[in-house]
């Protein structure tokens, strides 16, 4: 029943989504933990603002107390890279936190991380889904909460100034302060608030926020910033003529960007923003990397200051393993969540905030005049994405007829290569692609299709979806 996908475990609340499901595979944790002797140490648990979230970390940190192992439980809803921040800096070997991200209020899920405050990659997930075919004492043992507190079984902490002084430290927050900035904030109801307030005003940042609220339900929309999820944070910029609008998801570790002009930046704009400041402006060296459902456009940024951008399955433990792997300066996806080199080893969109800021600050330019210039050097290019959901039985004859079978529909363009690197991807002599793959978090096949304008890319979507009848 528990399987983790791309982004940890994530289940509908109340089917898969129960007490006994966390705390079997909090039980499963504790076998791994103590099979390789890291058990004293203990384990950081964290959550964020879904419904269940934090009485899911307290049934968690029951069954550690029962075995023995201290849970140390941040004891407010936070951010996931704060959790990942702490383990890090901390040095211990796991992490919990809940929350399903940016999927639809009716999942929660747990992310694992792991030594160095990694999302556990694919062979940590394996060995955690192996543990938990073990446990077979169900319901398993628990600790009544008040008892984990009165024998030093559970802690309460809440290291937020931590996090945030260690973000403070690499801003250049003097240059960010000399700009008077307005920023608008729409945390999409999550847990990004407090953290981007507090760094924004300590740089003298006037801030106006939007959409702060407890909410379980995210406003009746999917806490993902999205074009579509953040039309009032477009009009909060345009009409209190702010400098940008800032959103991040419900955990808080992607981000979405409205510029000066009122535009949506897609997530990959974003990325290679933030790629061409740290190499240009800050002097950086170094690689980039990215997974194969995001922009091109940033291999040839890389590519113009001699240096490599990598490709990597989907699911950000592939980045942050590769980010390792080649020093890279920076790591991201094209649904927001993004790494940079000398923070955690994981996506962060407070501290993707932070530098979008700073780089503001730095250049003297606005958002959308940095955006044109990167577009006149290296050219444009279009992202068209397309969700389809299925049966178990269109699902199977899918991926017979792409993955197994290998065969595609008539490709109306010059093809240089096709990748089963992940699910099905097609490059085409022109700097173009097209990926088809199923999501490793929702039951939904995924078109990614990058051309030189909007339309090319939506007519190629086209012939896949007639292809594949969908």
């Amino acid at each position: 029943m528990i399987k983790f996908g791309t982004g940890g475990w994530r289940a509908v609340i109340g089917d898969e989504f129960t007490k006994e499901n966390i705390q079997i595979l909090s039980r499963a944790i504790c076998d791994k933990m103590r099979e390789e002797k890291v058990e004293q140490e203990g384990i950081v648990l964290g959550y964020d603002r879904r419904f269940l979230s934090k009485e899911a970390m307290q049934w968690a940190a029951q069954v550690f107390a029962a075995e023995g192992i201290k849970a140390y439980l941040i004891n407010k809803s936070a951010p996931t890279p704060l959790v990942m921040f702490y383990v890090m800096k901390h040095e211990f070997h796991y992490g919990m936190m809940i929350t399903a991200s940016h999927n639809p209020a009716v999942y929660n899920g747990i992310k694992v991380f792991t030594y160095g405050g990694r999302d556990a990659d694919e062979e940590q997930t394996a060995d955690i889904e192996r543990y938990i075919n073990e446990v077979t004492d169900i319901p398993v043992d628990e600790m009544v909460y008040s008892e984990g507190i009165e024998k030093g079984l559970i802690e309460e902490i809440y290291p937020l100034n931590e996090y945030l002084d260690s973000i403070i430290d690499t801003v250049d927050m003097e240059k960010v302060k000399k700009r008077g900035l307005r920023v608008a904030l729409d945390p999409m109801y999550g847990v990004s608030e407090t953290s981007l307030k507090t760094i924004l005003m300590t740089a003298r940042c006037e801030v106006e926020t939007i959409h702060e609220r407890h909410d379980t339900l995210f406003g009746g929309k999917l806490p993902a910033p999205t074009a579509e999820t953040l039309r009032a944070l477009q009009n909060y910029v345009i009409d209190r003529r702010c400098d940008l609008g800032i959103a991040t998801d419900g955990d808080a570790d992607r981000i979405g960007v409205i510029d000066d002009m009122g535009n949506f930046l897609h997530p990959n704009d974003i990325l290679v923003l933030l790629y061409y400041y740290l190499v240009k402006y800050k002097g950086w060296h170094g690689p980039a990397v990215r997974n194969i459902c995001t922009t091109h456009l940033l291999d040839r940024v890389a590519e113009s200051f001699g240096e490599k951008c990598y490709e990597v399955p989907v699911g950000f433990k592939h980045i942050s393993a590769k980010m390792f792997a080649t020093d890279a300066i920076i790591g991201g996806e094209s649904s927001g969540g993004m790494a940079v080199r000398g923070h955690i080893k994981g996506k962060d969109g407070i501290y993707a905030s932070a530098l979008l800021v700073e780089m503001i600050a730095v250049t003297g330019m606005k958002l959308s005049q940095i955006m044109e210039t990167i577009r006149k050097e290296y050219g444009g290019m279009a992202l068209e994405e397309r969700d389809y959901r299925f049966s178990p039985k269109k699902k199977e004859d899918i991926r017979k007829l792409l993955l197994e079978d290998k065969k595609l529909p008539q490709i109306p363009y010059e093809v240089e290569n096709v990748s089963y690197l992940d699910g099905l991807k097609i490059y085409l002599k022109d700097g173009g692609w097209i990926s088809v793959r199923f999501s490793g978090t929702e039951p939904l096949l995924r078109i990614f299709c990058e051309m030189k304008d909007k339309s090319t890319a939506a007519d190629f979507c086209e012939v896949f979806e007639k292809y594949l009848e969908l």
